[in-house]
């Protein structure tokens, strides 16, 4: 297999042709996609939900949106990053005392390195939070957050593919491509674009029309199961066609799933226990008050 990988890394497609650049040099910085990709997604988002509380049966007032603009984008990176490090590269965390170098890297946001599943860590106790200050209804502001997520989740992972990291496994697919960080000068997966089709356009497609042409936002807990269940299954898949990080390739092998399947799968059965809990509920506004005697 892989004699035939490498006669066909020549009639691969080569990440450095397509013109690709992780950033935008501006003289004194360099500044990069990843960290655009993030901007944009949260901006986005904010300006989704914005639109979201305006129409009938929001849970929530314009002042609230605001508020979870700023607590939720602290939980993404703190959480994103932080997760990162407890889930894939502790070392982040261990070398501290050991080397200076390595407390750094765990503050180099733009470098790329952000859980997902670490992120939604974040984002929850973000939500949490507004929702007990706010007095507002936990579960139906997480409905509204997760209608949003699918923009930062999509330029997240096309983030990745231009800064041509966390690239796929080895195969001999007519797209198959050869990344420059990679040793083994190997055709891969491009697992980012997967990863963004799956996590992000898709989420995308289903999410927005849910919300605005059904009446999902009536059944709390409907939209965030749906994004969960999306989500974690679109990582599930991807993960077969994507390499596991050099640190837990061991742990991959042993185990027979990457760290992030086992990570997506209680959230699976989660997701698919809330959104059926959610559709044996009434929807909101159908009970009627008893009749006057």
């Amino acid at each position: 297999m892989l004699d035939l990988l490498t006669t066909g890394a020549t009639e691969a497609i080569r990440w450095e042709e397509l013109g690709l650049r992780p950033g935008i040099d501006l003289g004194l910085f360099t500044l990069r996609f990843y960290s655009l990709a993030y901007l944009a997604g949260i901006l986005l988002g904010y300006w989704h939900l914005s639109k979201m509380v305006r129409a009938p049966g929001s849970p929530m007032a314009q002042r609230h949106a605001d508020d979870l603009f700023f607590w939720c984008t602290l939980g993404i990176i703190l959480g994103g990053r932080l997760g990162y490090a407890a889930f894939y590269q502790p070392a982040l965390f261990t070398g501290w005392s050991a080397d200076e170098a390595v407390a750094w890297d765990l503050l180099r946001l733009w470098d790329g390195g952000m859980s997902f599943h670490g992120g939604l860590i974040g984002v929850t106790l973000a939500i949490a939070w507004v929702s007990w200050r706010g007095h507002l209804s936990f579960l139906r502001v997480c409905d509204y957050i997760a209608v949003n997520v699918g923009f930062g989740m999509l330029f997240g992972r096309l983030a990745n593919f231009i800064n041509g990291e966390l690239w796929g496994r080895p195969t001999d697919v007519p797209w198959a491509m050869i990344f420059p960080g990679d040793p083994t000068g190997l055709p891969r997966h491009p697992s980012q674009l997967y990863e963004a089709a799956l996590e992000g356009a898709l989420v995308i497609a289903v999410m927005l029309p849910l919300f605005w042409k059904t009446r999902a936002r009536w059944r709390p807990g409907l939209l965030v199961g749906t994004f969960a269940a999306l989500v974690s299954g679109g990582r599930f898949v991807a993960e077969f066609f994507r390499e596991p990080d050099s640190q837990l390739a061991a742990f991959a092998r042993e185990s027979g799933l990457n760290m992030g399947q086992w990570l997506s799968l209680p959230l699976i059965v989660a997701s698919l226990a809330l959104i059926a809990w959610a559709l044996r509920r009434p929807p909101l506004g159908s009970q009627r008050a008893p009749a006057p005697a």
